[in-house]
């Protein structure tokens, strides 16, 4: 069969193409921005794609997966609906074909959704489950963000956002996880949701799905979460222990039961992640202390905090952090590593949520880490960006950035984006290379 996939280059639509692919149907797509990791990821797997939207490059094929990100005015959608091509959206593909007859272990939430799944993920293969799992990101132990094996065991991402133009609830609403992993909530997604609320009764949906005999773990005293279970909970529930980040030799150690993590990642967060792949390969079968031996293993994602270069007196990241808790919790995670040593964080504003305005004043206090801050003005925004950084921390564009960064001599320069930033690691190692 011949899946044609619009929005291929999306974290999701992107992994759903290489378990399509391996299943064994021929797949193609479309997309208006192509950029790594997911870029590399697809053309490693000969996928083709073409870039844009045309009708000219929309091939016959026998369904087509429609991404969120498209709506109607699109040629190509206005194309499959007036032809009255079969499509259907990546999330309801997903459970019809491969879901329906697996241990689905799902992990929601605002932040961390794909660290904690790669984790989840990584624990269930040291183990030898021999796991499938669909990730929002490049998972180092395994190179991939996706792929399909015959294990009973499927760990997914899930995610809050919408399904499509034509269905509007939540992707994760098609998952029906067995196990649940609710990280965190926040307010998020200002495109799609008017208020917290909103969010929350897209989990209630998730919650809902989750059969009595699972299992949802959630952090303690997180009252965005609280009020979600008091709407009604049909399964068991396990809240995560509490535990002590140390520093260690590695990067940072906690411990849990009598066992230790002690792995190179940094900061609170990454450490309630753990927790939470712990607990949720506990539920299907895992002994704790094998899955606190299997992070001793693991080796990160690809874009959070991942090292791209290297001289003696800079480190240049790359980091995924686009919401304000996700930017605070990263460079606080650097700060307690490198102590006094100066960061430089560079900031493209590239969400609809940020570019809407509602966290502004929360995006001030998530940079107090840094001692200095560059930030990519948006094209377009809702709220006077001038009025809260100084004009030395505003750009117009990225060369102008990477011209500023190159007058600086030390420092670890945090790049933080969800989206391809115009290029500038290749700006900044190649065309301006940066002080050796």
């Amino acid at each position: 069969m011949h899946l044609h996939i619009l929005g291929i280059a999306g974290t999701f639509m992107g992994s759903l193409a290489l378990i399509a692919k391996q299943i064994g149907h021929k797949v193609t797509g479309q997309d208006q921005g192509v950029y790594p990791p997911m870029s590399i990821q697809l053309d490693e797997q000969n996928i083709d794609y073409t870039q844009g939207y045309a009708v000219e490059d929309l091939p016959m094929a026998d369904i087509y997966i429609i991404g969120n990100v498209l709506s109607r005015g699109n040629a190509c959608v206005e194309e499959i609906l007036n032809q009255r091509y079969t499509y259907t959206s990546g999330a309801q593909w997903l459970c019809e074909n491969v879901l329906r007859d697996k241990w689905v272990l799902a992990v929601a939430g605002t932040h961390g959704k794909t660290t904690t799944a790669s984790m989840l993920a990584w624990i269930l293969e040291y183990a030898g489950y021999n796991p499938s799992f669909l990730i929002g990101g490049v998972a180092e132990n395994f190179g991939i963000s996706s792929r399909l094996t015959e294990s009973n065991f499927f760990v997914i991402e899930a995610d809050e956002y919408d399904t499509a133009f034509f269905d509007k609830r939540s992707k994760f609403v098609h998952y029906q996880p067995r196990t649940l992993v609710i990280n965190n909530l926040e307010f998020d997604h200002a495109d799609i949701f008017d208020s917290i609320k909103d969010i929350q009764k897209q989990f209630h949906h998730l919650i809902r799905t989750v059969p009595n005999s699972g299992l949802i773990i959630h952090p303690q005293g997180n009252k965005n979460i609280d009020q979600v279970l008091d709407m009604g909970i049909y399964s068991e529930q396990q809240i995560l222990p509490t535990s002590k980040l140390l520093l260690s030799e590695n990067g940072t150690s906690f411990n849990i039961e009598n066992s230790t993590v002690d792995w190179n990642l940094l900061g609170e967060h990454n450490m309630q992640n753990g927790l939470s792949a712990i607990y949720a390969a506990h539920h299907a079968g895992v002994p704790l202390a094998i899955a606190c031996e299997a992070l001793n293993t693991f080796q990160g994602v690809k874009r959070r905090l991942e090292v791209k270069y290297q001289t003696d007196n800079i480190t240049l990241y790359d980091d995924f952090a686009h919401h304000p808790t996700a930017i605070q919790t990263t460079l606080l995670g650097l700060r307690a590593k490198i102590g006094n040593e100066k960061i430089i964080a560079i900031l493209e504003l590239r969400s609809n949520t940020m570019k809407s305005g509602v966290h502004q004043q929360s995006l001030v206090d998530a940079l107090s880490e840094a001692d200095q801050v560059l930030i990519l003005k948006p094209d377009s925004q809702d709220w006077d960006i001038d009025a809260l950084f100084n004009k030395n921390s505003l750009f117009d564009s990225v060369i102008d950035i990477v011209t500023a960064l190159s007058q600086i001599k030390q420092g670890h320069f945090v790049i933080m984006s969800n989206g391809g930033f115009d290029d500038i690691f290749g700006k900044l190692i190649t065309k301006r290379p940066l002080h050796k």
